[in-house]
């Protein structure tokens, strides 16, 4: 046997099977990608390529979508003449605002307290995870009755330092920010752990080399904790970008958009125009702007981690 074939198990194991010249390899992961493939193209394919056809047509008869009208841009150009759209949009922003720097630095101030050696960390851990386990439907109801303003837990405390507690829910300016700490209060779980995870995954020989160089508290912080876990942060960041944009079950549930749509939301607008008052094709327009928003907030943050990667 030469010294070829016998560090390469034989002239004949290098044969691949063919099955009419393509590898027996490649028709079998073909076959096992199929259910996946079908399930691809059903649930997510499909719908995205109907929702385009959506959003170029008019329904003219509510009860028979088989009867369309051609339009082509015009529920595009509507949709950002709407006022409406512009407020859910401002409003949808400014939740966005509120939320996620709060879910971000609340997250990762949680789960470096954790880290250290205090007294019943196991049992923090499981209370500052346990709202996330909660539907949204429980969490929504819960503080519509905190933010009660004649019964409501929050207000029952301030009666005692004041007269006329606020409407959290019933004030314009006060609606929006109520909405978004109840949503931290309910998901800064989900990013407790994630950075929980990241900073137990550092290196303690990094913080005692620190040590010897003379860097504690907030320079060893800013030197290897924020480093080290910069990956971590940055896809926290996209993930609760991603899903504070499609805020909906909060203003649905607590406020209906109120009051006087100051807690409208892009996806809750998008509810009301399609399935309230059945403009289907607009609110299929109104989706596909979403989207490319999402895209832009996407391509943003993965540009972020390939920058931090190089």
């Amino acid at each position: 046997m030469g010294l070829t074939e016998r560090f390469t198990g034989g002239a004949d194991t290098t044969k691949r099977k063919t099955i009419g010249g393509v590898r027996k390899e490649t028709i079998e992961g073909i076959v096992w990608s199929l259910p996946y493939l079908a399930v691809f193209a059903v649930f997510l394919v499909w719908p995205a390529v109907r929702g385009l056809y959506m959003s170029l047509h008019t329904y003219p008869n509510k009860f028979d979508l088989s009867q369309t009208e051609w339009v082509g841009l015009q529920n595009y150009i509507e949709l950002f003449n709407d006022p409406v759209f512009y407020n859910a949009m401002e409003g949808t922003f400014l939740f966005v605002a509120i939320s996620v720097p709060l879910l971000v630095i609340l997250g990762l101030v949680m789960a470096l307290g954790v880290n250290k050696n205090v007294a019943g960390k196991r049992t923090l851990r499981a209370i500052y995870f346990s709202p996330y386990v909660l539907t949204v439907a429980v969490v929504t109801l819960v503080w519509a009755q905190v933010y009660s303003t004649s019964y409501g837990l929050i207000n029952y405390y301030l009666g005692f330092i004041m007269a006329n507690p606020p409407g959290w829910l019933t004030s314009m300016n006060l609606v929006m920010p109520a909405l978004a700490f109840m949503t931290v209060w309910w998901l800064v779980g989900f990013n407790f752990v994630i950075f929980l995870a990241a900073r137990q995954s550092i290196p303690d020989r990094l913080y005692e080399a620190a040590k010897l160089d003379g860097a504690h508290g907030w320079r060893a912080f800013k030197d290897i904790t924020l480093p080290q876990m910069r990956n971590s942060i940055v896809f926290v960041v996209m993930v609760q970008f991603i899903l504070q944009f499609q805020v909906f079950a909060q203003p649905y549930v607590m406020t209906q958009g109120g009051p006087k749509n100051s807690s409208d939301t892009l996806v809750y607008y998008l509810y009301r125009s399609a399935f309230s008052q059945q403009e289907f094709g607009y609110g299929a327009a109104m989706g596909y702007v979403l989207v490319a928003i999402l895209i832009v907030i996407a391509i943003i943050n993965f540009k972020v981690i390939g920058d931090s990667n190089d």
